[in-house]
């Protein structure tokens, strides 16, 4: 392959290359101490309550808004559930955190609120990320499993309420971009020849490219309906087809009425597809061994390995989470600028599991 990537493709794999290798030396070579890695996470918690609570109030003045919560919802995640490992072992340790935790839960509630109104798909993240955070923490630290009846009773109650809130704050203030609605009613529109579309001409390899949006133009593989932030691909001068202005409407077909997998084999192929569910299967199990491997060194009263668990704990539920909602419900939640967060998710869980020697 080229240095100098060809097409879509290969400029994913040489960006998941380069961004690999750079944490595998920052989660090996920094300081990631248990005060360090909370103190960051508590910091990157704030930041990005404060930009999806600034987004939101764009969004209501018409000024403009940026859906921060598609590429910044799962880093939210990982900062939050991070948080809230960090404080488990603190109160194992018999830390007094009273102050800390409703520090953590304002921001766990600020996030929830604000991102859940700026976009649904954040919504169905966040609610399967925090079940799945606080299952890890429970196995990691061997408490009493966070599952019970009444909480599962008690999130759909939620999620119902949020549902109807939301539906009567679109009628009220007449914003129909807030309802959960509307919505539905555009996926049911749309998926269905979207999926027709998909399953007629994708092949092994790429796809028909009379198909696309470009026609015979088309090259039959890596036509941009899944990519990279188009920024950069401008920041190199990479000559790669890319969708703009009313162009888009025609890639939302793939980006967003359709789960992520039929998106990824549409543009690159069934091959391509099961490659990248194999890679996401592999992740999570090894995050999950990586786990018991710093349970048990944590057990036998290593304290060494204290900040990377609960970061690990982080990453993992929101990779989990990601790739979860990414491939089997939204496309958006794993392309374009968010596609860079599944990467760096991804590395961040198997950075640890490369060890750096050092002298």
């Amino acid at each position: 392959m080229p240095f100098i990537a060809q097409n879509h493709f290969q400029f994913i794999l040489e960006v998941s290359l380069i961004l690999f290798s750079i944490i595998v030396f920052f989660i090996n070579l920094v300081p990631t101490s248990l005060t360090v890695v909370t103190f960051i996470s508590l910091l990157v918690s704030a930041l990005l309550t404060i930009s999806f609570g600034a987004d939101l109030i764009l969004l209501f003045l018409s000024f403009g808004h940026y859906e921060l919560t598609h590429q910044f919802g799962p880093i939210a995640l990982l900062a939050i559930i991070t948080s809230l490992a960090s404080l488990t072992v603190m109160e194992e340790s018999g830390v007094n955190v009273k102050g800390l935790k409703n520090i953590i839960y304002a921001l766990l509630i600020g996030v929830s609120v604000f991102g859940g109104l700026m976009h649904r798909s954040f919504l169905f993240l966040w609610i399967i990320g925090l079940f799945i955070g606080y299952f890890l923490m429970s196995k990691s630290f061997r408490q009493k499993s966070f599952l019970t009846i009444k909480r599962i009773f008690l999130f759909l109650g939620i999620g119902a309420t949020v549902f109807a809130v939301l539906e009567i704050l679109s009628f009220s203030l007449n914003m129909e971009v807030f309802s959960p609605m509307l919505r539905i009613t555009r996926i049911e529109e749309n998926s269905i020849s979207s999926l027709k579309m998909v399953l007629d001409n994708t092949q092994l390899i790429g796809h028909n490219p009379n198909s696309t949006f470009w026609g015979s133009e088309g090259t039959g593989f890596a036509d941009g309906y899944i990519s990279l932030p188009m920024k950069f691909i401008l920041l190199f001068g990479l000559s790669f087809p890319l969708f703009y202005g009313v162009l888009v409407t025609k890639k939302d077909i793939i980006d967003y009425m359709l789960p992520g997998i039929f998106g990824y084999a549409f543009d690159f192929g069934y091959i391509v597809m099961l490659g990248l569910l194999i890679f996401t299967i592999i992740t999570i199990v090894l995050g999950l061994k990586m786990l018991v491997v710093y349970r048990t060194r944590r057990e036998m009263n290593n304290k060494k390995y204290l900040g990377k668990e609960v970061l690990l704990i982080g990453s993992l539920t929101a990779f989990t989470a990601q790739a979860l909602i990414g491939l089997f419900i939204f496309n958006r939640t794993i392309n374009g600028a968010a596609l860079v967060t599944f990467i760096f998710l991804a590395s961040m869980v198997l950075a640890h599991t490369i060890s750096l020697k050092r002298d």
